[in-house]
């Protein structure tokens, strides 16, 4: 017995010291990212024996280079992000799907632009690299054009949308809750584009280095289940689960709550269905339309299973 107890205290000491330092976590002010938030608020992470830092960044480059450099372990990134990492030759893999958005992300225009055709010769503000970088290409490529017919001005998501009220700029890409923040405020201005015109396009995952998912099982799989926790707490609380992320983003409660409508959160059951076959064909479409917009960059269309460590989601399904 005495030697059983021994055994067990040196063990949760090692447990201890090996979880002694907090996960540092990089995210941005996106409503598919709020259940992150609701985790560290309603201390799912602390029930997993995890010390979580959260992180915002509003630029998706700074975000990736606050990874890169180490300066995060784990951060969150759109499955089109995780395909340019895959053919960068970066060691970034997914461990979670977290969401999936049709309205929430959106090409917003004023009362002179009737559709995406009306945008050629126009400037139009956005984040290369990005969902809004993909959903643009998307919507001009099914218009017959391509960004040689647009003017694009480099512009963060939550800049963006003010942009296009101050006049600076005839077009922007964006997402929620800039989306409804910019409609709210800007007279004669509509949405022209949502990725709800192709389903799965734009889509969110969990990732690491694969060095820090190989060497943190047992974090990995934590985070995994504070996660499945907070997407269960939303549903069965949804005013609570809304008023902490709204908070966290910055939103109005009147405009949350059209706009987190756009937004499809995936919890750890949902996420076994869909990489059953779901998830693999959205990964081929996301990579399809990024290698015909961008070839230079995207040289390979990577499969899920190439962009993403499963062991952590199995086991945690399994359990």
């Amino acid at each position: 017995m005495t030697r059983t107890l021994l055994l067990s205290a040196a063990t949760l000491a090692l447990a201890a010291a090996a979880q002694a330092e907090p996960i540092r976590m990089g995210l941005q002010p996106w409503l598919g990212y709020g259940p992150l938030w609701v985790a560290a608020e309603k201390g799912f992470f602390q029930q997993e024996g995890l010390e979580v830092e959260l992180t915002t960044f509003n630029w998706d480059q700074d975000m990736t280079a606050a990874l890169a450099s180490e300066s995060l372990d784990v951060s969150v990134a759109a499955t089109n992000s995780v395909i340019t990492y895959f053919n960068q030759g970066l060691d970034v893999k997914g461990f979670l799907i977290l969401d999936v958005s049709n309205e929430a992300d959106a090409v917003l225009a004023g009362a002179d632009v009737g559709g995406i055709a009306d945008l050629k010769g126009r400037t139009v503000a956005f984040e290369s690299g990005t969902t809004s970088d993909l959903l643009i290409n998307y919507a001009l490529k099914e218009a017959g054009m391509s960004l040689a017919d647009i003017q694009h001005v480099p512009m963060g998501a939550s800049e963006a949308g003010l942009a296009l009220i101050s006049g600076q700029v005839d077009a922007a890409v964006t997402y929620e809750p800039y989306i409804s923040a910019a409609l709210s405020q800007g007279e004669g201005h509509k949405v022209i584009y949502t990725a709800a015109e192709e389903p799965g396009l734009i889509s969110d995952m969990m990732v690491a280095t694969g060095t820090w998912i190989d060497a943190h099982p047992e974090e990995v799989q934590g985070l995994i289940r504070a996660w499945d926790d907070a997407v269960a707490f939303i549903r069965e609380n949804p005013e609570e689960g809304s008023a902490i992320i709204a908070e966290a983003v910055g939103s109005p409660m009147e405009e949350f709550a059209p706009a987190f409508a756009g937004v499809r959160l995936y919890s750890v059951a949902e996420n076994r269905d869909a990489l059953t076959g779901q998830f693999q064909e959205t990964v081929t479409q996301i990579g399809t339309v990024m290698q015909a917009t961008n070839p230079d960059e995207v040289r390979q269309v990577p499969t899920a299973d190439q962009i993403m460590s499963l062991d952590g989601l199995n086991a945690v399904a399994g359990q």
